[in-house]
């Protein structure tokens, strides 16, 4: 699903980056268009503000005044005199950038956006608060509503007055003091209240709910109610995984929150062999949050990793070695691509498993994959087995 996105470009009391560079690699690395809101009068020690290009304005950023909340002055019109003076002699040059980006830029679509193909792009500081509320005025005018979600036997739309959620999202560790994991769940319909019952519709069991929490940046509040596009957490002790659903007691099952496979692989070793156990444990809750994704080989004890990315490697490292206090180091391993295995016919299956077993192996979720060497390997399996099922995602 595309889904739509609101750009803050940061940072600009700093020298950065030119803009239009920085729009340019958005739409080539996100292939999306993007759509300047606003434009920057300088950067660094010369950042004057930002220019509404649909409003004629200019916000004025004034240095020294920190990262408190402060009215923030408007100056209407480039051509007034007001813009005249803060701007000075590079009044013209700035108009001209200007109509040079309203000329080449595109212009923003609600329809684009809300279809994922179009990102409306700001420019500001955070650190400073400049820049930050204007676009949250327009995310809050222009986001979409919580939208109607597929369930294995109906849709759930959102006005509905029965409470049903999702969990998309598992976090282990939070607060490191306690090893807690909290699962963040999305509310579909209906209203949280606290000590609610739901059902745990995968488990099949009703829980009662009294501490959920949510969360503002590093801040955490009791959730006392919540209604439908909200999220909140709940306390997590290896009951829930991502993509669980939690109604007020139908029985229902969301769908849409596919497991994509990787794409990069790693086997990966421990320094010191004592200290298995707590590697087994780490790897198993970082892949239930999603961090990565573990695959255990049928035919030998390797553990092996598979992420989207480079960078993953390296934060699921740290927090092995932070969180677990296992210190474990990354082997190349000749693994191209993931596929999750089914067939409808056992028998099928169980030759397929006696003569692929060496590629064969589980996944964090107790999922058969298929480990291929190398692409050509598995387009001949995908050939020589018709009835298997080769997919590169599944669902949670």
């Amino acid at each position: 699903r595309d889904t739509p996105i609101f750009t803050f470009v940061n940072k600009l009391d700093r020298d950065i980056r030119d803009a239009i560079d920085v729009l340019d690699e958005i739409e080539t690395v996100l292939k999306i268009k993007c759509a300047p809101i606003n434009w920057p009068l300088g950067m660094g020690k010369e950042f004057k503000g930002v220019y509404n290009l649909y409003k004629d304005t200019i916000h004025v950023y004034r240095h020294g005044q920190g990262s408190q909340l402060h009215e923030v002055e408007v100056i209407e019109g480039i051509d007034s005199d007001e813009a005249k003076a803060l701007l000075g002699s590079y009044r013209d040059d700035f108009r001209d950038e200007i109509e040079l980006v309203r000329g080449a830029s595109n212009d923003f679509d609600l329809d684009a956006y809300l279809r994922g193909e179009m990102t409306p792009v700001y420019f500001g500081t955070a650190l400073g608060n400049f820049g930050v509320k204007e676009m949250l005025d327009d995310f809050v005018e222009y986001a979409p509503a919580p939208q109607t979600r597929a369930t294995e036997s109906r849709d759930v739309t959102a006005t509905e007055s029965g409470f049903t959620g999702f969990v998309f999202k598992i976090q282990a560790n939070m607060d490191p003091k306690h090893r807690d994991r909290i699962a963040f769940m999305r509310l579909c319909s209906g209203e949280y209240s606290r000590n609610m019952k739901m059902r745990h519709s995968r488990l099949g069991k009703d829980v009662k709910v009294a501490d959920a929490v949510t969360f503002l940046a590093g801040d955490r509040d009791q959730a006392e109610s919540a209604v439908s596009g909200d999220i909140i957490g709940l306390h997590n002790h290896g009951t829930i995984q991502i993509g669980d659903t939690f109604t007020g007691g139908e029985e229902l099952k969301f769908l849409g929150i596919p497991h994509f496979a990787p794409e990069l692989f790693r086997r990966i070793r421990l320094k010191d062999p004592l200290k298995m156990k707590a590697l087994q444990k780490g790897l198993q809750q970082l892949s239930e949050e999603g961090s990565t994704q573990l695959f255990m080989p049928l035919r030998n004890n390797d553990l092996i990793v598979g992420a989207v990315g480079v960078l993953q490697f390296e934060v699921v490292a740290f927090r092995l070695k932070d969180e677990y206090k296992v210190d474990a180091i990354y082997e190349p391993i000749t693994v191209q691509s993931a596929r999750w295995v089914d067939c409808k016919d056992s028998v099928k299956l169980a030759e397929f498993r006696k003569k692929a077993h060496d590629n064969l192996a589980i996944d964090g979720g107790g999922y058969l994959t298929y480990l291929a060497p190398t692409r050509v390997n598995l387009s001949l399996m995908e050939d020589r087995w018709p009835e298997v099922e080769f997919r590169a995602t599944r669902e949670h």
